[in-house]
C-alpha cells in the first residue's frame, strides 16, 4: 500500500485516499439515506450508510480489495467468523489468488458456503475464533502463505476508510458517526478520515456487552481479553487488536456498550422503518442511539450498517 508505514503500522488520510482509488475500480459508492419514520423514532436525523449492499453483504470487502492489490497473487491465510472471510475470498477471486480461511467449527453453514462460493478454501477447526486463529498461524508458518490479521493489517483499515470518505465528503457537517466495533478496524478508519475532513464530527464506537474486549481495552489503555459470547457474529472478538487500539486512543470520542437484546430490537426497527436487513453488528449503531436518545436528540448522525449477513437464527427472531 502506497504510503503506509508497516513497521509502525501507522496510517494517514493519504493512505485512505490511495485505497479509495483501488476500491473504486471494483465497487461504486454505497447509498446513504435517511428515513422519516426512523428519524421520528430516534429523535434525530439518522443517515444509514448501506454497506449491506456490497457484493459480499458487508463493508470489509473494501479492505480485502485494497490488501489483495498489494500481494501480487501471493496465497493468503486468514481467520474469521464470516464477513472478513467473505471479503478475502471475494477479493482473491478477482485477482485469481489462492485464499484459505480458518473458521471455528461451529460457524453457520451458510457463511461457510458463502466463502467457498467465492473460491476460497475453508478449514473448520476449534470451538472459538482464538483457536481458529492459532491454527491459521500454524498453517501459514508451514505453507509460507501470507497470514492476514483481521484487525492488525494496515491495508484492511485503509480500504475500509474509503466508506468514511464517502460519508464525510457528502456530509462534512455531521454531528457524529456511530460505528460498530469487532476488531475495531472500521472505527479506527473513521477516526483517520474524520480528523482530516470533519474534526468536529464525533466518532463513537459501539460493542456488545457480551463481547467487550475492544471497549475495555480502549477504556483502560491496555490490551484486553474477554469472554466472547455475543450473538452478533460481526462483533464476536474475544481480544483487542493493537493497530485499531492505537488509532482509536485519543481519537474516538466515546465507546458505548449495548446488549444483544437491544441489538435485536434495533434489527427489527431497521427492517420495519428503514427497509433494511441488518446483521447484528450492522444494527448495533442504531441500538446505541435508541439506548441513549438524549445524547443524540436533534443531531445529524450517520450510522454504518456494516453488513446484512444475518444468520438464519437471527432472522427467526425478527418477527
Amino acid at each position: 500500500m502506497a504510503g503506509a508505514n508497516h513497521r509502525g503500522m501507522e496510517l494517514t488520510i493519504e493512505d485512505v485516499r490511495a485505497a479509495r482509488e483501488v476500491v473504486r475500480k471494483y465497487l461504486p459508492p454505497t447509498p446513504m439515506w435517511s428515513y422519516p419514520v426512523l428519524d421520528a423514532t430516534a429523535g434525530a436525523t439518522v443517515l444509514v450508510k448501506h454497506e449491506n449492499t456490497q457484493p459480499v453483504g458487508a463493508f470489509k470487502v473494501r479492505g480485502g480489495l485494497n490488501l489483495l492489490a498489494t500481494l501480487n497473487g501471493r496465497p493468503t491465510i486468514t481467520y474469521s467468523t464470516g464477513n472478513h472471510a467473505q471479503s478475502m475470498a471475494y477479493a482473491s477471486s478477482l485477482v485469481d489468488a489462492p485464499c484459505t480461511v480458518v473458521m471455528p467449527a461451529g460457524t453457520t453453514p451458510a457463511k461457510v458456503a458463502a466463502v467457498e462460493a467465492w473460491g476460497a478454501d475453508v478449514v473448520l477447526t476449534g470451538d472459538t475464533l482464538a483457536e481458529a486463529e492459532a491454527h491459521a498461524v500454524a498453517l501459514a508458518a508451514t505453507t509460507g502463505a501470507h497470514l492476514v490479521s483481521p484487525g492488525d493489517t494496515p491495508e484492511l483499515v485503509a480500504g475500509v476508510g474509503s466508506l468514511y470518505l464517502e460519508i464525510l465528503e457528502s456530509r462534512p457537517d455531521l454531528d457524529a458517526i456511530v460505528v460498530p466495533v469487532g476488531s475495531g478496524s472500521g472505527a479506527a478508519a473513521a477516526t483517520i478520515v474524520a480528523r482530516a475532513l470533519a474534526p468536529d464530527c464525533a466518532v463513537i464506537g459501539v460493542q456488545s456487552t457480551a463481547s467487550p474486549a475492544a471497549h475495555d481495552a480502549w477504556r483502560s489503555g491496555r490490551p484486553a481479553t474477554r469472554p466472547n459470547r455475543t450473538r452478533a457474529e460481526g462483533l464476536a472478538t474475544g481480544r483487542s487488536f493493537t493497530l485499531p487500539q492505537r488509532l482509536l486512543r485519543g481519537a474516538l470520542r466515546d465507546f458505548l456498550l449495548v446488549t444483544d437484546d437491544q441489538i435485536a430490537e434495533a434489527q427489527r426497527v431497521l427492517a420495519v422503518q428503514a427497509h433494511t436487513l441488518a446483521e447484528g453488528a450492522g444494527a448495533a449503531p442504531l441500538a446505541a442511539i435508541l439506548a441513549d436518545p438524549g445524547r443524540f436528540a436533534g443531531r445529524d448522525v450517520a450510522i454504518v450498517c456494516t453488513g446484512g449477513n444475518a444468520s438464519p437464527h437471527e432472522l427467526t427472531h425478527l418477527g
